[in-house]
């Protein structure tokens, strides 16, 4: 009876290693994923700022050829 408690205990014990094991690694990989969307949250926001320049650079190219290219009464190359 006592080996049986006794097997029954070492049985337990392994099972709580098991999941200490995975609760470690478990905690790696969220630590892993806050970083990366961290660095994507970091990339996007760069991307934004970059979008609104292009756009700033493109409406300057835009009245830079309208004024270099003169332009028929409907607004449009004859």
């Amino acid at each position: 009876m006592a080996d049986e408690h006794d097997e029954r205990l070492r049985q337990h014990e392994e099972m709580i290693q098991g999941l200490a094991r995975m609760w470690s690694a478990q905690q790696d990989i969220n630590q892993r994923l806050t970083l990366a969307i961290e660095r994507i949250d970091q990339t996007l926001a760069q991307q934004g700022e970059f979008n609104g320049d292009v756009r700033t650079t493109l409406a300057r190219l835009e009245t830079l050829v309208a004024r270099l290219l003169p332009q028929s009464e409907n607004g449009r190359d004859a």
